[in-house]
């Protein structure tokens, strides 16, 4: 499946006083009426363990500019989502009180309707609550064979 390019975004989600955030690539349009996406997360993982609490999250689509923060949110024994976005501009989503990264190609709010056990997955399928931006200048970032790279032009 590394042959495969996909989109790359960070799913964040506030758990009580902190927030947790971690990059997907495996993510995607579901539904156009009612506007429905999906995200697959590895089971085990503690973004999972909390998005199975919690129903509310946001997902910021990185631009070819973010691969330094697709790389903070993809290492594993990462430190809390605040920290890994010092520095750089973001603010909370007004649906979800997650954080949203700004000046990738779009961001989403969503909330989580139907979770789906799928082998070392979980899929989280979610209503789009707003769309937070949207950047149709941006280059998005993709990952293909295992690096992130720009969208060829």
């Amino acid at each position: 499946m590394a042959q495969l390019a996909a989109g790359v975004g960070v799913v964040t989600v506030r758990d009580d006083r902190d927030d947790i955030g971690v990059t997907v690539s495996a993510l995607m349009s579901v539904s156009l009426e009612p506007p429905l996406v999906l995200v697959s997360l590895a089971n085990g993982g503690y973004v999972c363990e909390v998005m199975l609490r919690r129903d509310l999250w946001a997902v910021s689509l990185l631009s070819a500019g973010q691969s330094a923060m697709a790389s903070r949110f993809a290492t594993p024994g990462r430190p809390s989502a605040r920290l890994l976005v010092a520095g750089t501009p973001h603010h909370r989503g007004d649906h979800t009180d997650a954080l949203v990264i700004a000046g990738g190609v779009a961001a989403l709010e969503a909330e989580t309707t139907t979770v789906v056990p799928a082998g070392d997955h979980t899929l989280f399928i979610a209503k789009v609550l707003t769309v937070d931006y949207l950047d149709p200048s941006a280059t998005a970032l993709i990952r293909l064979r295992g690096r992130y790279r720009p969208v060829p032009t």
